[in-house]
């Protein structure tokens, strides 16, 4: 196990963040966050990436100055090739390769979501690390899918969504609300003083272990509309009530699928990563769980869930420990086949 000194480079989405790992310890983890698209209710590609080529020069300059080093001691480079946003990732990517090229050290390419997986092993993520095999629901803005993990890099996707994100419904269903975006975590936030059992939605019936949300979200719509032309002020009246319910709908629909693979794969050591996993009733649900069926859960820790270079370097640390570098003609790709790329590099 080596204790290199690894950059780690995210940039595909809105936040450009940098860490420093050494070992399994994060030294630093810095984010800049992109206020801009609050405005334009979603992520609007073009300014994500003039506002990374901004920010990722202090970023990464902070996350090494935070963690106490010299620029010199950096052994290797990782950062995210994809997926997500290609004008995103492409800022992160030159940069990471021209950085690589100007300081002479190995540049290592990320699959985000494989990221958020490893993200468990950063020494302080969680008390312990869970152990092979487990599964994790992987669940944020753009993913939802339950991942068999036999390994750091034997990984099996089961199951995914095969239309919205469970992150995206959330995001959607609040602009039907008029929330501000990201809605998530202010639904979240309504949703603990709502009554959960307010009103019912509908729910997907799929069979194996793959997500649909786009129902819910019609769903929620329809009700909405048919309501407001009783009472205009119908969502303003019953705004906690509804967040409550549509959590309920969503968190059920995530944990039935889990709760079948569960039982399926005899697998009782079950992980949660990515930004949704923020949610209180989806961290509530699984506990309830571990209380029920003899889980033992890990959810790391929120700093670690959301789009972070934390969790970069940590699969850059894995990666260099088994000396896969990257070449500098590698480009970045908004679809980076996980299933194929997790299955084919074991």
């Amino acid at each position: 196990m080596s204790d290199k000194i690894i950059l780690g480079i995210e940039s595909s989405c809105d936040d450009t963040s940098a860490a420093i790992i050494k070992g399994n310890k994060i030294l630093s983890n810095i984010a800049a966050s992109q206020k801009i698209h609050i405005e334009y209710g979603g992520v609007v590609p073009e300014l994500a990436s003039r506002a990374h080529q901004q920010n990722m020069i202090p970023v990464v300059q902070k996350a090494i100055n935070q963690a106490n080093i010299q620029q010199n001691q950096i052994d290797a480079i990782a950062f995210t090739r994809g997926p997500g946003l290609l004008g995103s990732l492409l800022v992160g990517t030159s940069f990471a390769k021209s950085l690589s090229m100007s300081l002479n050290v190995p540049l290592i390419e990320v699959n985000h979501l494989q990221a958020h997986i490893l993200a468990h092993f950063i020494e302080d993520a969680n008390s312990y690390p869970p152990q092979f095999p487990f599964l994790c629901l992987t669940v944020s803005g753009g993913h939802t899918m339950i991942v068999l993990v036999k390994d750091y890099f034997d990984m099996e996707i089961i199951g995914k969504t095969i239309d919205d994100a469970a992150g995206e419904a959330f995001d959607k269903i609040g602009k039907i609300f008029d929330l501000d975006y990201p809605a998530g975590p202010i639904v979240d936030r309504l949703a603990k003083e709502g009554n959960e059992n307010a009103f019912q939605f509908n729910k997907p019936k799929l069979e194996n272990y793959n997500y649909s949300f786009s129902g819910v979200k019609t769903s929620v719509l329809y009700f909405i509309q048919k309501q407001t032309k009783e009472n205009p002020n119908f969502v303003q009246e019953n705004l906690n009530d509804l967040c409550a319910s549509v959590q309920k709908t969503i968190v059920d629909v995530l944990m039935k699928k889990l709760e079948k693979a569960a039982k399926d794969f005899n697998i009782k050591q079950i992980a949660i990563a990515g930004g949704v996993s923020a949610n209180s009733g989806l961290r509530n649900a699984m506990l309830r769980n571990a209380q029920q069926k003899g889980w033992e859960i890990f959810i790391p820790k929120f700093e670690y869930t959301t789009d972070n270079a934390a969790m970069i370097a940590m699969v850059g640390k894995l990666k260099f420990d088994r000396n896969e570098f990257a070449d500098l003609s590698i480009t970045a790709t908004a679809r980076y086949d996980m299933e194929s790329d997790l299955n084919t590099k074991k």
